[in-house]
C-alpha cells in the first residue's frame, strides 16, 4: 500500500500573526497524530515584525508595541503554552494616571473615564479637561435615545453624538485615534470599538451601561484576564521574549530572506514562487503579510481578491525612544503617559513614560521615555529625516514636560504602512475577503489588517488561519480515502 506524503503548509510572512499560525499548526500536528511539514518563509533578516526590544546601556528599549491587552485571552494563552507565564509583568499600579494636553499643559484624564465616556461625577466635575457645558453634553448620554438601526458609523460620530465634540476633540480622539493612528471621523465604530455599539444597542445609555458593568460581583467583572494581571501586561525582558521563545519552537521550518513574488494553484498544489526564482509546492498556504503585500502575492491568484485587500489602507508612525537621568526631567512622572489631542497642533501624537509604567525599563537614578510621530492625522511628519524628527519631539518634551538637557541618547525607529486603517465599511469588507479566500481551499489570511491591530489579535488571527488550513487538509484526507 502506497503511502501518502506529508501535508505541507506554507506561512508567508514572520510577523506575530505569522509566527501564531506556525506555532498553532506544530501543535495541532501533535494533538492530532496528524503528520505535517511546515515552512515559515520571512523576507527579511528577523522575525515579530513590528515587535521589537533592544537593551543599551542598562535601558530596556521596545521600537514596536511595548505590550498586550490581558482581557484578550489569545497572547496570555499562548505565552502559558511556551512556558513565558513567569516571564509576565504587569503595570506599575501606583501611577496609573494618564494624562490628555489641554492648551500646551498636561492635565490627568478624570478617574473612571473609559476611553470615551465618564463613569464617576465627581472627578469629571472637578477636571479642567473639560468645560462645564461640556460636562453637561457628556451627562446628556443618560436621556439620549439609542440609534436606530444603521450599516456602519464612524467612530467620531458616534462620540458627538452621544457624548458631544469636546468628549470627542479632547478624549476620544487622542485615546481611540490614537491606538489606531487614525482620523476618528473615518474610523469604523464596529471594527474598532464594538462594545461600546453594544452598549448603546443593549442599554440605551453608554454610562449606564459601564455603571452597570462596575457594579458586577468583582469575579465578574475582571473578564479573561483574572485578578492576577493588570490590563496591560509585558514580557520582563521585552516582548521580543515572546518571538524569540516561538523562534526556537519553530527551529528548522523558518527560511529568512525569501520573498514571495506569488502564489499560484496547480490543480490542487500551492505554488509559492520566490524573488530567486525557486518554487515552494505546498497543500495550504498563510498570507501572514500586511495586506498590501498580499494583494500582490494573490494578483494572478484571484484579481477581485487582489483589488479587496489592496483597498485596505495603513498609515506610517515612528517612535522615539530617549533615555535621560531622574534629575533632567522636572516633570513628577506620576502616570503611564499622555495622549495629545490633533487640536493641540502639535508634532507628537502621544508619550509614554516607559520606566514608570513598566518595571527594569532604566538603571536606577533614571527614566526612560518614548514619544510617537505621524500617523494618519500628520502623516507628513512621518517623511521628516531622523534629526528632524529627534529635534521635533525634545522640543515637545521641553514644551510639556520641562526637558532643557539633552537626552543620554535617543533610539529612533521608524514604521512604514505598518498600521491598518479600519474605516467605515471595514468589517463588511474584511467579511468579503474572507467569502473570496473560501473560493480557495487550503489558503488563509492572518494579520492586523482584519479583525484586531493588537498582539493579541494578531496571535487569534494566526491562529485561526492555521486551524482553517489544517481543517481543509484533513478533510481532503477524508475524502480520498473514502474515494479509495
Amino acid at each position: 500500500m502506497e503511502t501518502s506524503p506529508v501535508p505541507h503548509v506554507v506561512i508567508i510572512g514572520g510577523g506575530i500573526a505569522g509566527l501564531a499560525a506556525a506555532h498553532h499548526l506544530q501543535e495541532m500536528s501533535r494533538e492530532r497524530e496528524f503528520p505535517l511539514q511546515c515552512t515559515l518563509l520571512e523576507a527579511s533578516d528577523r522575525l515579530g515584525g513590528t515587535l521589537a526590544t533592544e537593551k543599551r546601556d542598562g535601558f530596556l528599549l521596545e521600537l514596536g508595541p511595548d505590550s498586550f491587552i490581558s482581557e484578550k485571552p489569545w497572547a496570555l494563552a499562548l505565552c502559558r503554552r511556551i512556558g513565558l507565564e513567569s516571564e509576565l509583568i504587569g503595570t506599575q499600579d501606583q501611577h496609573r494616571a494618564t494624562f490628555v494636553v489641554h492648551n500646551g499643559k498636561l492635565e490627568p484624564l478624570p478617574e473612571g473615564f473609559m476611553l470615551m465616556a465618564p463613569t464617576r461625577v465627581g472627578p469629571l466635575a472637578r477636571s479642567r479637561l473639560f468645560s462645564w457645558p461640556g460636562k453637561l453634553r457628556m451627562a446628556l448620554d443618560l436621556v439620549l435615545p439609542r440609534a436606530g438601526e444603521r450599516e456602519d458609523e464612524s467612530l467620531g460620530a458616534f462620540v458627538r453624538r452621544r457624548f458631544g465634540r469636546e468628549a470627542l476633540e479632547r478624549v476620544a480622539q487622542p485615546l481611540i485615534g490614537g491606538i489606531y493612528t487614525a482620523d476618528p471621523e473615518r474610523l469604523s465604530l464596529a471594527a474598532t470599538m464594538p462594545r461600546f455599539l453594544q452598549m448603546e444597542r443593549e442599554y440605551r445609555s453608554v454610562i449606564y451601561a459601564m455603571w452597570q458593568a462596575s457594579r458586577k460581583k468583582p469575579h465578574e467583572a475582571k473578564g479573561a484576564s483574572g485578578a492576577r494581571w493588570s490590563l496591560f501586561v509585558t514580557l520582563r525582558d521585552g516582548m521580543q521574549t515572546i518571538v524569540e521563545a516561538l523562534a526556537v519552537r519553530l527551529r528548522g521550518t523558518i527560511q529568512y530572506g525569501r520573498v514571495v513574488e506569488s502564489i499560484k494553484q496547480d490543480h490542487k498544489r500551492w505554488l509559492v514562487t520566490s524573488r530567486r526564482g525557486e518554487t515552494l509546492e505546498a497543500d495550504g498556504v498563510v498570507l501572514a503579510t500586511p495586506a498590501f503585500q498580499a494583494a500582490q502575492l494573490v494578483q494572478e491568484l484571484n484579481s477581485p481578491l487582489s483589488a479587496q485587500l489592496g483597498s485596505i489602507s495603513y498609515s506610517s508612525a515612528v517612535t522615539v525612544n530617549l533615555a535621560f537621568r531622574r534629575d533632567q526631567v522636572p516633570h513628577p512622572l506620576n502616570g503611564f503617559g499622555f495622549v495629545v489631542p490633533h487640536r493641540e497642533n502639535r508634532k507628537i501624537i502621544a508619550g509614554t513614560f516607559s520606566s514608570v509604567k513598566y518595571a527594569g525599563r532604566a538603571p536606577e537614578g533614571h527614566v526612560l521615555l518614548r514619544a510617537f510621530v505621524g500617523g494618519s492625522l500628520q502623516a507628513e511628519l512621518f517623511d521628516r529625516d531622523d534629526d528632524e524628527i529627534e529635534n521635533m519631539v525634545k522640543e515637545e518634551l521641553r514644551q510639556l514636560l520641562g526637558v532643557s538637557t539633552v537626552p543620554l541618547f535617543v533610539r529612533i525607529a521608524r514604521y512604514p504602512r505598518s498600521m491598518p486603517q479600519y474605516l467605515v465599511g471595514h468589517l463588511s469588507l474584511v467579511d468579503t475577503i474572507e467569502k473570496t479566500v473560501a473560493q480557495h481551499p487550503g489558503l488563509a489570511v492572518a494579520g492586523n489588517a482584519y479583525r484586531g491591530v493588537g498582539i493579541a489579535d494578531c496571535v487569534r488571527s494566526g491562529e485561526a488561519a492555521a486551524e482553517a488550513v489544517l481543517g481543509k487538509l484533513i478533510q481532503q484526507q477524508v475524502n480520498q480515502a473514502i474515494r479509495n
